[in-house]
C-alpha cells in the first residue's frame, strides 16, 4: 500500500484594504523612507484600522477566499488550527471563532503559539494529522492583527509590521512527487529576553503602571535578533537541504518570512539558491508574523506548477525557527 503523505492543495488570503506607507509613518514617528527601506525593505504594510474587528476577522477572511477558489463546503473541514501570536482573546481560542465565522461546524479547532514560525508549525500538525489517516482535510490558517501590538512612538519596532491572514488546505496523497517531504523545527529559550511583551500575561498582569510603562506592545532588541535569525535561518535550510540530498540549484523556490530584505539576502547567500527563486513580498505586506510565508504562496500561486521543490524557513520570537522541504501539488 503506498504511503499516504500531507499536500497543500489550495491557498486563500486576505490583507485589510489600508495602507500605511512610510511618507504617513514618518509623520507619525521620527523616520522616513530612506531609512526603512535602507534597514528592513519595506515600503508600505496593510493595517486593520477597526478597532472593534481582530485576527478572526482576518482569518475567516482568508477561509472564505480559499473555499471560494476551490469549491470548498465547510462542512468538509475537519480540523481548523490557527497559528497566531495576536488571539482574539485569551479564551476561547482564535481558531473556533473563524470556524464560527465561516459555518465549520463538523470539525475541531486550536489555537497555536509560534510566533513568526507559527505557519510551520502548524503545517508540520496538520502533515502528521493527515498521514496518520484519520483526517482528510485539515485547514492551516495564520492569521495577525500585529498593528495592535505595535508601539507607534517606537521608531525602532512600529516601521516593521503589518496585519493580514492566509489559509492552506492540507490533503492526504499517495502521488509521488509531491507533498511535504521533510521539516526541521528548532527552539532556543534564550531568544526571550529580546524579542516578547513584557505585560499582559500571567507573570505582569494588565494594571496602570504596565500601560504607562508602554509595556504591552513589541519589545525587541534589533541586533540580537538580527544575528540569531541570519545564523538560525540559513544553518536550518543548509541543514534540510543536506539531508534530502539537495543543493540550491534543485530548489524551485525559496520562501522566507518576511522580517528583514537583509536576513533575507544572507539566506540566500548561505543556500545557493538563485536570487530570482526566491519569494519576497516584503515591500508591500511588511512583517505579518505567522501570516508571512503563506501570504508568500497565496501571492505568488500563479507561478507555482506541480512538482516544484520549496522551501519554507521562518524565524521568531522564543526562538524558534525551522525550514520545510516541499513538492507542490497543483
Amino acid at each position: 500500500m503506498a504511503k499516504i503523505k500531507a499536500v497543500i492543495t489550495g491557498i486563500g488570503g486576505y490583507v485589510p484594504d489600508y495602507i500605511l506607507n512610510n511618507d504617513e509613518l514618518s509623520r507619525m514617528v521620527d523616520t522616513s523612507d530612506e531609512w526603512i527601506m535602507s534597514r528592513v525593505g519595506i515600503k508600505e504594510r496593510h493595517i486593520l484600522k477597526d478597532p472593534h474587528l481582530g485576527t478572526s476577522f482576518l482569518g475567516a477572511n482568508a477561509v472564505k477566499n480559499l473555499f471560494e477558489k476551490k469549491g470548498i463546503k465547510p462542512e468538509e473541514i475537519e480540523v481548523i488550527l490557527c497559528a497566531t501570536s495576536t488571539p482574539d482573546n485569551i479564551f476561547p481560542s482564535t481558531a473556533s471563532k473563524i470556524a464560527e465565522a465561516v459555518g465549520i461546524k463538523n470539525a475541531f479547532a486550536f489555537d497555536i503559539q509560534a510566533a513568526c514560525s507559527g505557519f510551520l508549525v502548524g503545517l508540520n500538525i496538520a502533515t502528521s494529522f493527515i498521514e496518520s489517516g484519520r483526517y482528510k482535510k485539515v485547514l492551516v490558517v495564520a492569521a495577525e492583527k500585529m498593528s495592535f501590538m505595535v508601539d507607534y512612538t517606537d521608531r525602532q519596532t512600529c516601521p516593521l509590521f503589518g496585519d493580514g491572514a492566509a489559509a492552506a488546505l492540507i490533503e492526504p496523497t499517495t502521488e509521488e512527487g509531491v507533498g511535504v517531504v521533510d521539516c526541521l523545527l528548532h527552539t532556543d529559550g534564550i531568544g526571550y529576553s529580546h524579542l516578547h511583551m513584557k505585560s499582559g500575561g500571567s507573570v505582569s498582569p494588565a494594571s496602570h503602571e504596565t500601560v504607562d510603562k508602554h509595556q504591552h506592545f513589541i519589545y525587541q532588541e534589533g541586533a540580537a535578533v538580527f544575528k540569531h535569525a541570519v545564523s538560525d535561518m540559513s544553518q536550518v535550510c543548509a541543514d534540510i537541504l543536506e539531508r534530502n540530498h539537495l543543493t540550491g540549484d534543485d530548489i524551485d523556490w525559496l520562501v522566507p518570512h518576511q522580517a528583514n530584505l537583509r536576513i533575507i539576502d544572507a539566506v540566500v547567500k548561505r543556500t545557493g539558491i538563485k536570487e530570482d527563486h526566491v519569494m519576497i513580498n516584503i515591500d508591500h505586506v511588511g512583517n505579518t508574523s505567522a501570516a508571512s510565508v503563506p501570504l508568500c504562496l497565496w501571492e505568488f500561486e500563479s507561478k507555482l506548477k506541480k512538482g516544484d521543490k520549496l522551501i519554507l524557513t521562518a524565524f521568531g520570537a522564543g526562538f524558534i525557527w525551522g525550514a520545510v522541504y516541499l513538492q507542490w501539488g497543483y
